[in-house]
């Protein structure tokens, strides 16, 4: 039952995905295309949002395996995407994001790795995981539009519209709208570095260690401090502003994410 579960997750996404697609919103049809778009994703998230229910949330515990985890953000950075615009304004972000996010669903129904976090005794540490999760999910959906409109810019240069088929708002509208998702990412990101810092001993029953996943994590905050002084100072964009943006949000995957990787797929340790 769990298997067809994930499996129709997968399928969901995929077929919005495939209603997501750049000009889908063309022709006769383009007035229903809004609704349908609307209601492709919000199946999808709710199902998945059941998924992730019955696998990760445990009687007394949060199973956080690196496939489950790596489902979570996933489903994060698409509800992400879709509550703030960017799935419906650059239909680029979801042939991007709905595919890996089929993938992401999938992969765990293919493992029986288990890593259980308790909250019940602890809330704050459910709380502290959750925030940052929420952070990672707004630094990948960030990172992802500024790949779409480092491609926009390149097709204006090049006289071509932005996007085919749609109406998009102007770049520096949407370049600033990036920037206020990449700064309410840093704010969180800041609460969980500090908290687990701080509250290290109450969290997870010791003392911080700058292990590789923290070194990572610090590295990918001051890479995001960087970005935004330099954006506040000098007006950073484009190429420059995504280099960073990219940057940054590879640390913060590799810190949480990849280190979960290394522990539990490759060394199979919890």
């Amino acid at each position: 039952m769990d298997i067809l579960l994930h499996v129709a997750v997968a399928a969901l996404y995929a077929a919005a995905a495939w209603v997501c697609r750049p000009g889908t919103g063309n022709g006769a049809a383009a007035p229903r295309q809004p609704t349908l778009r609307a209601a492709a994703i919000a199946l999808a998230l709710a199902v998945h949002a059941l998924v992730i229910a019955r696998t990760i949330v445990l009687r007394d515990a949060l199973d956080l395996s690196f496939v489950n985890a790596l489902s979570l953000v996933a489903g994060l950075a698409v509800l992400v995407a879709w509550v703030s615009g960017a799935l419906r304004i650059l239909p680029g972000v979801a042939t991007m994001i709905l595919p890996v996010a089929a993938l992401c669903a999938l992969l765990p129904a293919l493992s029986s790795t288990r890593h259980p976090v308790r909250y019940v005794d602890e809330p704050w540490a459910a709380a502290h995981i959750g925030v940052a999760l929420v952070a990672y999910a707004l630094f990948v959906v960030a990172a992802l539009q500024a790949l779409v409109l480092t491609g926009i810019e390149k097709r204006l240069h090049r006289g071509a519209p932005a996007i085919e088929g749609t109406e998009t708002p102007p770049l520096l509208t949407l370049e600033n709208y990036l920037f206020r998702l990449i700064g309410a990412g840093f704010v969180l990101l800041t609460i969980t570095l500090a908290s687990g810092i701080v509250f290290s001993e109450q969290l997870f029953g010791k003392a911080v260690t700058m292990n590789h996943k923290n070194v990572l994590s610090v590295a990918g905050w001051c890479a995001f401090a960087v970005l935004l002084a330099g954006r506040w100072r000098y007006g950073w964009r484009g190429r420059t502003a995504l280099n960073w943006i990219l940057g940054g949000t590879l640390l913060l995957v590799l810190g949480y994410l990849g280190s979960k990787f290394v522990l539990e797929v490759i060394l199979h340790r919890g």
